[in-house]
């Protein structure tokens, strides 16, 4: 059976499911699954916001701000489910927003203790079950802290408890860590990751590449991998480089990502940036190749800090009506919008100042989940 095409590839998927099963060293999920892009149709986006239990009021005050402009802009265009501590949290919460005059009418509440804010890579990820309608499911992947570096206790519970409140089926995956940032799909049957972020002794020890790629092959609906090598990051960068930071699928057909001298700046290889650079479609198509700049000048946090690098503006996340654009009051801000405007001309590009989160390691991409149309 040829399997070149994306169509062809979606019944292959199904015909082949049971192979797949037999050859796996690892279990496979028994259901075929299918990720769609983030441009697709949303239902809404998931966040987890930000509290003071776990790194203080300090903390939480520097980056809720971000929150609430993220908020404002999603709930024009879709619903905003908002993963909140406790009660007293949903309270706080509601009236910061009403305060801000952000309108509560599409927003509602998932009460559940969490470490940290990141729900791109703790939280769920939504395909849709081929061998039952297309019936969109959560896929809960392991999650242990980016390998072992952060509190995750809480955090690995959130797939299991969205799952319940929107009444959705749940395939437990647990067997293999995934963190959603370390991963991007064009929803035709590409996916590109580094393997830093998920063959990384301290997430998967005993998994081979081709057990990843047979697994998330079933899971996901992939046919065709982009790997690139990416580096450790140590402290600086406990994801171990994460693909979102660096390169997007804007599009199905569009790679967003860096010039070759602010990818060296990043930490990526030129063996890699040859990768990226040469990468194609499930049909060898190229992609098309858009660049956006790094900042100008390094960041600098709302009270002054210099943080001693500069910040990337391809971890923007894209929702029904709006393109949410990470910026940081620089020069280059501008610039980026614009690039990133001509890609959506049929969606807003909104800046949204995460100075404060940038100095936590992370942007909009990270902090935010996308929910498909059902």
């Amino acid at each position: 059976m040829q399997c070149n095409s994306w169509k062809s590839r979606l019944v292959c998927l199904l015909t082949l499911s049971a192979v797949f099963v037999g050859m796996s060293a690892r279990p496979v999920a028994a259901q075929s699954g299918y990720m769609p892009d983030e441009s697709a149709a949303h239902e809404g986006t998931w966040l987890q916001w930000p509290h003071h239990f776990t790194y203080g009021t300090s903390y939480r005050n520097q980056v809720e701000p971000t929150w609430v402009k993220m908020t404002r802009v999603l709930v024009q265009s879709e619903r905003v489910h908002i993963v909140a501590y406790n009660s007293a949290e949903v309270t706080r919460i509601k009236n910061r927003l009403k305060s801000a005059r952000v309108s509560l009418t599409k927003i509602d509440f998932l009460i559940r203790p969490t470490n940290d804010t990141w729900v791109r890579d703790n939280g769920p990820i939504f395909v849709r079950d081929l061998t039952n309608g297309g019936r969109l499911t959560v896929s809960d992947f392991g999650f242990n802290g980016w390998g072992l570096d952060a509190p995750y206790s809480l955090d690995e519970t959130v797939p299991i408890a969205v799952a319940s409140s929107r009444a959705l089926p749940r395939w437990d995956l647990n067997d293999l860590v995934l963190e959603g940032g370390s991963i991007e799909v064009d929803g035709g049957g590409v996916l590109m990751a580094t393997r830093s972020s998920i063959l990384e002794p301290d997430r998967n020890p005993e998994w081979t590449e081709a057990d990843v790629e047979l697994y998330l092959s079933e899971t996901l609906g992939i046919g065709k991998f982009i790997w690139l090598d990416g580096a450790p990051g140590g402290a600086d960068d406990i994801t171990d480089t994460h693909i979102d930071g660096f390169a997007r699928f804007a599009l199905p057909d569009t790679i967003v990502t860096m010039s070759a001298a602010d990818l060296r700046y990043w930490g990526i290889s030129d063996a890699d940036i040859d990768r990226l650079y040469s990468a194609t479609d499930i049909d060898d198509i190229p992609y098309r190749r858009v660049l956006l700049p790094l900042t100008r000048n390094n960041v600098r946090t709302t009270s002054g800090f210099n943080l001693g690098y500069k910040g990337s503006y391809v971890n923007f996340y894209v929702s029904n009506g709006h393109v949410l654009m990470p910026t940081y009051r620089d020069p280059n801000d501008a610039v980026a919008k614009g690039i990133l405007q001509q890609i959506f001309p049929n969606r807003t590009v909104v800046g949204i100042d995460c100075r404060n989160l940038y100095s936590y390691g992370g942007m909009i991409h990270c902090v935010t989940q996308q929910q498909p149309m059902q």
